[in-house]
């Protein structure tokens, strides 16, 4: 750990590794892990619990007066009423996980009176440690990173998350995939929204949206992003946007081309955006994009429903 950064940064570096330790071991057998089911396709293992486990030891190891909200046990540690709060996703990308296929990360963030001020994001099979300090510009492996300096999209690379859970509206995502990939070089799904953020900041990809996210999938990604010089917000461009459930991250002249696209999918979208994107999806009755239902250029299909069905509304930490 390098003397040059912030110490509470230093310390969350120190868990985030001892947490990839955990991980990598585990990942050696694989099929060996237990497994259960949170509700369908949402799942947890005894390695998101150990990962968890460490993390909050270390953090609190140095930090005993400090919150904690993390993915699995919620504010069940820690302090209940400090200004300090760290936010854990122990293994962002479960399901990638216990396939083996190699798209993971562990994801801490503290927050200090509502405002993210220190991101880690460690993907444990690279060997990839991204670290942001607010004001202090972000890092990949103590190098400086910067958002792409890419500014069309018709150039860009844009990544997502699909819908998984019950009640999800499937339909609804067809249109907005309709709508984002024949304007962009191409749409990707790695599984991670952590890393996808990171990917943003890294300037890997222009540009990244997902709705259903909770605060543990966004907080550490989200600084990471600002400090390289990208913007974070909800769909309609809203820069608060940690508890609402979507989120559209890039670099400042690709996330402007992307608001207008996707701010008709946001829960926040007008009345009359919301029921052309019903009937967009109510007519749509074969796959998007197949040969004879491509969109044409003109096509304004999209939206996203103001609460989604199965979304359980992640604990407000602040």
């Amino acid at each position: 750990m390098s003397t040059n950064l912030h110490p509470m940064l230093n310390v969350a570096i120190k868990a985030a590794r001892a947490a990839g330790a955990i991980i990598n071991r585990a990942a050696l057998d694989v099929e060996s892990v237990r497994i259960s089911q949170k509700q369908i396709n949402d799942f947890v293992t005894e390695v998101d619990h150990a990962s968890e486990k460490i993390i909050i030891e270390t953090l609190l190891g140095a930090y005993p007066g400090h919150g904690i909200l993390a993915e699995e046990s919620g504010t069940s540690h820690g302090a209940k009423d400090s200004e300090f709060i760290w936010i854990i996703d122990p293994l962002d990308g479960t399901t990638n996980f216990i396939h083996g296929f190699p798209v993971y990360c562990v994801s801490i963030a503290l927050a200090v009176r509502g405002k993210v001020e220190q991101a880690v994001i460690y993907d444990p099979t690279r060997n990839d440690l991204f670290t942001a300090t607010k004001g202090r510009g972000a890092y990949l492996n103590e190098r400086r990173i910067r958002v792409s300096k890419r500014t069309q999209l018709k150039e860009s690379l844009i990544s997502t998350g699909f819908p998984f859970r019950p009640g999800d509206n499937f339909k609804n995502y067809l249109n907005i995939m309709a709508d984002v990939m024949q304007r962009t070089a191409g749409l990707r799904r790695p599984g991670a929204a952590a890393l996808d953020l990171a990917y943003v900041a890294a300037g890997f990809t222009e540009g990244f949206f997902e709705t259903g996210l909770s605060i543990w999938d966004v907080a550490a990604g989200s600084l990471l992003v600002t400090e390289a010089g990208g913007l974070v917000g909800n769909f309609t461009g809203e820069a608060d946007f940690m508890e609402q459930r979507e989120c559209l991250a890039g670099a400042p002249r690709i996330y402007g081309q992307l608001v207008p696209i996707l701010s008709k999918y946001s829960k926040f979208a007008s009345a009359g955006d919301k029921a052309a994107v019903r009937q967009a999806a109510d007519a749509l009755d074969v796959p998007v994009l197949a040969d004879d239902a491509a969109p044409t250029p003109g096509d304004t299909l999209a939206s996203a429903p103001a609460a989604e069905a199965g979304d359980k509304p992640a604990p407000a930490p602040f």
